[in-house]
């Protein structure tokens, strides 16, 4: 008996396999399988691309239950996880979820508390027995996700290319955005090929994101005005839904070490000194605990969830 999870962001795709004593039996990775910033084909075959290495060597009849935590899906996703389960003789289709649900999964086994998530995008939301009850922003790259690594990244590009617009020859932020551009010239002409770019692929952006923090921790002040402002959005999202239990931070912005992850901290902390923040381990893993849940009953979950999630 085996259990699938999938966890499908905007940079990249996991897939684990899980035995029911929580032992990892597979993995695998892919590239973004989130559909609204790829369009559900490419995600579709992101998913699969994972889900083939994770299940290698394993017999798919085997798996009885699977989860899928898809950033940027709607319902009419869940037929193109269908289709692709079918196709690799998975007998029984994936329970799709957002990335939001595995998210607090990989942080805690326990029902009710707060999830804080900045990858690509951002979101805040509160759980009451595993159900989303509140959530704040999550909004999208165009309209919201403040504070999450492409808002941080297009803030980052975007100073670069204000100060190589006005000419001046800029400090650790705009050295760094240029060299990730590969883009030489006067000033202006820097500015003009990084805009062309930007706009030809824009998630590029979000993949700036860590410059930010990297000019930051070189005492660039415009970057370390971005890492304050992207702290401030992210934490007033949590805010705006946490109710009791834990606050469990989640994405590459908050799981990585660096001047926004350390500046959420302080923010909570500052807050109330006695809450529980707990940092999300491997989501993929949550998602395969969560398509567990009802075989292996609360007790045998609770004590099954490190295993899973490490």
């Amino acid at each position: 008996m085996l259990f699938a999870g999938v966890d499908a962001g905007g940079t990249s795709t996991r897939v684990a396999v899980h035995t029911a004593s929580g032992a990892r039996a597979g993995y695998g990775t892919a590239g973004g399988g989130n559909p609204a910033a790829h369009g559900p084909a490419a995600a579709g075959e992101a998913i699969a691309a994972a889900l083939r290495q994770a299940i290698h060597g394993l017999p798919p009849d085997s798996v009885t239950a699977s989860v899928a935590g898809v950033a940027g899906s709607d319902d009419g996703f869940a037929a193109v996880l269908r289709r692709v389960w079918a196709e690799h003789g998975l007998p029984h289709s994936p329970r799709l979820v957002s990335d939001v649900d595995v998210a607090y999964a990989a942080g805690t086994h326990a029902p009710s508390g707060t999830l804080l998530l900045a990858g690509t995008g951002a979101a805040a939301a509160s759980f009451t027995a595993r159900e989303i009850d509140g959530v704040a922003d999550g909004l999208g790259w165009l309209l919201g996700d403040e504070g999450g690594g492409f808002w941080i990244g297009r803030a980052g590009v975007r100073a670069a290319v204000r100060e190589l617009d006005r000419g001046s020859p800029g400090g650790p932020l705009v050295e760094l955005v240029t060299r990730r551009f590969a883009v030489a010239g006067p000033p202006r002409r820097r500015a003009d090929q990084i805009v062309r770019m930007a706009q030809a692929d824009r998630m590029a952006l979000a993949a700036s994101a860590p410059l930010v923090g990297q000019a930051a921790e070189l005492g660039d002040p415009r970057a370390r005005e971005i890492v304050r402002e992207a702290a401030e959005r992210l934490v007033a999202s949590a805010v705006r839904v946490h109710r009791a239990g834990p606050v469990v931070l989640a994405g590459s912005v908050l799981t990585s070490e660096g001047p926004v992850r350390r500046a959420v901290l302080g923010l909570l902390e500052g807050q109330d000194p006695a809450r529980c923040v707990l940092t999300a381990r491997d989501a993929a893993g949550a998602a395969s605990w969560l398509a567990a849940l009802e075989r292996l009953g609360e007790a045998g979950a609770v004590r099954a969830h490190p295993r899973f999630t490490c």
